[in-house]
C-alpha cells in the first residue's frame, strides 16, 4: 500500500489501511484522536516493525544469506523424520519431550531442599534482604615447597628463542604437514620450511611481511606467497588440531585435567584505520577494535579461535569451536564468565547433551524457577517467581530436537542461528520456548552451582586457566603496539588462528621441558607429590625471546665508507 502510496504520489493514508502490526507504543503517533493516520509516522512505523520481523526471522528474503528463511538453515523438513532417531541417539536425547522434563523436575525436586537446608545455616552462600549471597572464594595459599618447585621449574626450563622454539615443536609433532599447499601438489623445495615458519610469526606476532622480510632475511614476496598459499583457515585448524592432540597425549596435561572442561573468553585488540567490522567500545579502545574470542581446554590446549565484533554479546560465539572439535578432547562441559551466558544457550547446552558452566556476575539476583507451585521453598522464595510453562516446551520439543540435530551434523553454525534467535526487537515462538526451557536448565545449575564450593571452585579454576593463557597471547603478540591493521575479515581470522598455532606450540614445548626438569629433579632425590602437578602451568614465557636476536656487525662498520646506497624508488 506505501508502495502504491509512493507511486501515484499520494500522501494521505486511506482510512481502511492495515493497522493490526501497530504496537501501543506507537498508536499516540500513528493514529490521530480523529482516527486520522498521520503518513510519516505510519511510513517508520512499518519499516520499524519489518525490520524487527526480518531479523527475527518471521519475514524473510529469498535467496538472502543473511535474512533467509530459518527453515533453510536446519534439517529439511523431509528428511528430518529418518533423521530423528539418530539425533537422539547421539545427543542422548528422549525423542519425548515430557520425558525430559519429567527427568528435569525430579532434579529440580531434590536439589531444591538441599539448598533450602544449607541456607539455613547463614554459612558462606546466604540470603540477604531477598537477594542470595555467595561469599567470594578464599584463595587458596600455596605451601612453600610447591613454591620451591615453581623456582626451581623456571630456573631450569632452557632459555630459547620462538624460531628455534617452532622449529622443535614441529619435529615432535609434524604440525607443518597439515599446512598444505592450495592445489595440494606443489612439491616442497628445500628452504621451503623457514618460509613457513616465518610467515607464522610475521602474522601471530603481529610483525608484518616488511618487519619480518627484514629480521629473517626472506624476501617480502616469498612471505606472501606462503601466507597466501599455505596459511588458510583449514590448514591452520588442521595444524592446531595436530598440536592439541600431541598435548592432549603428554602425562603431565593429563595432570591438568582430562579434556573434558573448557572455557572461552575474548580478548580486545585495538586496530589502525577504518575497518569494517571494527566497533567503538570505550571501556577497552582509544578508537576502534575487535575480539579474538579463543576456547581453552582444561589442559591448558586452545583448540579454538574466532575473530568476532567487540560489541556482541560472547554468548553467540560460544558455541561454535566445540561443535567444530576435531580434535582428541572429549568435552562435555564448559564454562564462560557472564557475557557468555543466555538462558537460550542453557538450553542448546542441554539439548546437545552437554554441560554449561557460567561464573555468574549477577547471581544472587538471578530469578529462579519451579516445575508447579507446590514446590514450596521459604528461604529461596524472593528469588523464586516463575512457573515453567511445560507445555510449550512439550509443543516444541520436535523443534528443538531438529535444531539441536542441525547444529551437531553441521547444517548450520551456532552463532548464525543464536544471532536470529536472540534478534531483536522481537523474537519468534522457537525462541521463546527455548528460552523457557533453558530457564529450567539455568535454575538446575544455580542450584547445584549454590551448594558445592568445590564446583564453584572448578569453575573458576578453569576460567583463570584461560586468563593465564590470555597473558601468554599478550606476550606474543608483540609488535606494532599490538594494533591490527588488517582489513579483510579473512586475513584477521588468518592472523588470529596463526597466533593460536604459536600460543600452542609453546604450551607444548614448555610442557615437554617441565616433564623433563621434573624427571631431572627425580634424579636429583628431589620427590615431587601428585597433587603437585595439578598446580602447575605451562602458560609461562619468562624464557622464551618472540623478538628475535640483535647482531652488531663491527668490522663491517669499520670497513664501510660514507653512507649506505640508497633504495631504489
Amino acid at each position: 500500500m506505501l508502495q502504491q502510496l509512493n507511486t501515484t504520489h499520494r500522501r494521505t493514508v486511506p482510512s481502511d489501511a492495515p493497522t493490526d502490526f501497530v504496537p501501543l507504543k506507537w498508536r499516540p503517533y500513528v493514529l490521530a484522536s480523529d482516527d486520522h493516520i498521520d503518513r510519516h509516522y505510519y511510513e517508520l512505523c512499518t519499516l520499524w516493525e519489518l525490520r524487527g520481523a526480518l531479523r527475527a526471522g518471521n519475514v524473510w528474503v529469498p535467496q538472502s544469506r543473511r535474512y533467509a528463511n530459518p527453515e533453510t538453515y536446519l534439517i529439511p523438513s523431509l528428511r528430518w523424520p529418518a533423521l530423528r532417531p539418530e539425533v537422539c541417539q547421539q545427543l542422548h536425547t528422549p525423542a519425548d519431550g515430557a520425558v525430559r522434563l519429567e527427568q528435569r523436575g525430579r532434579e529440580l525436586g531434590e536439589l531444591l531442599p538441599r539448598v533450602e537446608r544449607m541456607l539455613s545455616h547463614q554459612g558462606t552462600v546466604r540470603m540477604e534482604k531477598g537477594r542470595v549471597v555467595v561469599s567470594p572464594l578464599e584463595a587458596e595459599e600455596r605451601p612453600e615447597h610447591l613454591e620451591h618447585l615453581e623456582a626451581n621449574i623456571t630456573a631450569r626450563l632452557p632459555l630459547i628463542d620462538l624460531p628455534d622454539l617452532l622449529i622443535e615443536v614441529d619435529q615432535w609433532t609434524g604440525f607443518s604437514h597439515h599446512l598444505r599447499h592450495l592445489n595440494g601438489r606443489e612439491p616442497r623445495r628445500p628452504d621451503f620450511l623457514p618460509v613457513l615458519y616465518a610467515a607464522l610469526l610475521a602474522q601471530g606476532c603481529n610483525f608484518g611481511f616488511a618487519r619480518m622480510a627484514q629480521m629473517a632475511e626472506i624476501p617480502v614476496d616469498r612471505l606472501a606467497w606462503g601466507t597466501t598459499w599455505y596459511l588458510r583457515e583449514e590448514t591452520l585448524k588442521a595444524a592446531t588440531d595436530a598440536l592439541v592432540n600431541f598435548h592432549h597425549r603428554l602425562p603431565l596435561s593429563q595432570r591438568w585435567g582430562g579434556g573434558t572442561l573448557s572455557s572461552s573468553d575474548g580478548q580486545r585488540i585495538p586496530v589502525a584505520g577504518k575497518i569494517r567490522n571494527a566497533t567503538a567500545l570505550r571501556r577497552y579502545f582509544l578508537s576502534q577494535g575487535l575480539t579474538f574470542y579463543s576456547w581453552t581446554s582444561d589442559q591448558f590446549a586452545q583448540y579454538g579461535t574466532k575473530v568476532v565484533p567487540a560489541t556482541i554479546r560472547d554468548a553467540t560465539y560460544v558455541l561454535d569451536a566445540i561443535l567444530d572439535n576435531a580434535t582428541e578432547l572429549s568435552l562435555v562441559e564448559h564454562t564462560t564468565d557472564t557475557a557468555g551466558y543466555t538462558e537460550i544457550v542453557f538450553a542448546l547446552f542441554d539439548l546437545l547433551g552437554m554441560q554449561f558452566a557460567p561464573r555468574l556476575r549477577d547471581i544472587g539476583d538471578q530469578q529462579l524457577y519451579r516445575m508447579s507451585r507446590e514446590q514450596k521453598a521459604r528461604h529461596l522464595a524472593p528469588r523464586l517467581k516463575g512457573i515453567i510453562k511445560q507445555d510449550l516446551i512439550v509443543r516444541h520439543w520436535d523443534d528443538f530436537l531438529r535444531l539441536a540435530g542441525s547444529l551437531k551434523l553441521g547444517w548450520v553454525t551456532a552463532s548464525l542461528f543464536i544471532s536470529k534467535l536472540q534478534a531483536y526487537p522481537r523474537q519468534n515462538i522457537l525462541a521463546r520456548a527455548l528460552q523457557e526451557y533453558g530457564r529450567l536448565v539455568k535454575t538446575l545449575f544455580i542450584l547445584r552451582y549454590l551448594e558445592s564450593q568445590d564446583y564453584r571452585r572448578r569453575i573458576n579454576a578453569q576460567l583463570n586457566k584461560g586468563e593465564s593463557l590470555h597473558a601468554l597471547r599478550d606476550f606474543l603478540f608483540v609488535a606494532d603496539k599490538g594494533v591490527i591493521r588488517r582489513k579483510q575479515e579473512e586475513a584477521q581470522t588468518n592472523q588470529a588462528m596463526c597466533l593460536n598455532l604459536i600460543t600452542n606450540a609453546v604450551v607444548v614445548w614448555n610442557t615437554v621441558y617441565m616433564q623433563a626438569v621434573l624427571d631431572h629433579l627425580s634424579t636429583e632425590g628431589l620427590s615431587v607429590a601428585e597433587d603437585d602437578l595439578a598446580h602447575l602451568s605451562p602458560a609461562r614465557f619468562a624464557h622464551v625471546n618472540p623478538y628475535g636476536k640483535y647482531v652488531f656487525p663491527m668490522e663491517q662498520a669499520a670497513q664501510r665508507h660514507g653512507l649506505r646506497p640508497l633504495r631504489a624508488a
